[in-house]
């Protein structure tokens, strides 16, 4: 809106794809009149894309399937910005899902939210059963079902730019089953390969 109070009109150039709002309420391009366009869209809600869903995140876990008891078990989630072409109230649209935040839940009661969907040991250069962002340490053997959420912003692009929805989206990974074991360490004579039948061989 203007100083005036005039809600200006939007033009688009169909030949370079362009859109101008101009005091004047003119655009011309060079070779052709320009063509008004509607440039009410509606506000977008949540609610409003309820047909348009992120891919669900993927989630893996250090040692793959398996844990220690009271040592770091690592978990990365995976989850990628998603443009998602449709049609929207009645207008065509693309809608933008991007990972903002991820929610870990480790099976035992515990959870974690955090910014980052973490990294595997060997991309960081890190040894096995090192504490990372996103790592859980077990307090009991058993097996757990771990799994993340991810939350998603949203925006939306009707043709004249992105224009952002308030809140998240989420997505969910099925369960990730880890077996939590015990080590147990023995002084012992001899190596497995001296004595294969030698106590934890």
């Amino acid at each position: 809106m203007h100083d005036d109070g005039h809600v200006p009109t939007i033009w688009y150039e169909p030949d370079t794809g362009r859109i101008c709002d101009t005091p004047d309420g003119l655009c011309l391009a060079k070779d052709a009149p320009a063509e008004p366009v509607d440039a009410g869209f509606p506000t977008v809600t949540l609610a409003d894309l309820v047909s348009f869903r992120p891919a669900a995140p993927q989630l893996t876990g250090e040692p793959a399937g398996f844990g220690v008891v009271r040592m770091p078990t690592n978990f990365v989630a995976a989850a990628s910005a998603q443009d998602i072409p449709g049609v929207l109230l009645g207008y065509p649209v693309t809608v933008r899902f991007t990972p903002v935040a991820y929610v870990f839940s480790y099976g035992d009661g515990q959870s974690l939210r955090t910014t980052t969907g973490g990294v595997a040991w060997a991309a960081s250069g890190s040894p096995q059963f090192t504490p990372t962002d996103t790592s859980h340490a077990y307090a009991e053997r058993g097996v757990y079902l771990s799994s993340v959420t991810t939350e998603y912003s949203a925006a939306v692009d009707f043709g004249a730019g992105w224009r952002a929805v308030d809140g998240v989206v989420t997505a969910r990974t099925g369960d990730y089953p880890v077996q939590v074991v015990e080590a147990r360490t023995a002084l012992v004579e001899h190596t497995c390969a001296e004595d294969p039948r030698g106590p934890g061989c």
